[in-house]
């Protein structure tokens, strides 16, 4: 994964890249949203969606 954070301000860089990347592994379907205020990343969110498939069908 590359990335580039601009604004960190006392935040090390490195461990912020890797929280989001932590969120980003095994995710299949869904979303990583990561939420800046005042120039640093306050939040990290992972939403996770399971598709279910429905059971496949007999031709009798």
């Amino acid at each position: 994964m590359s990335a580039t954070l601009r604004s960190l301000e006392g935040q090390d860089e490195a461990s912020v890249l890797r929280e989001i990347q932590s969120a980003l592994n095994g995710l299949r379907f869904g979303s990583v949203e990561i939420t800046v205020h005042n120039g640093q990343v306050v939040q990290i969110e992972r939403k996770e969606k399971f598709r279910l498939q429905p059971p496949a069908t007999r031709n009798n």
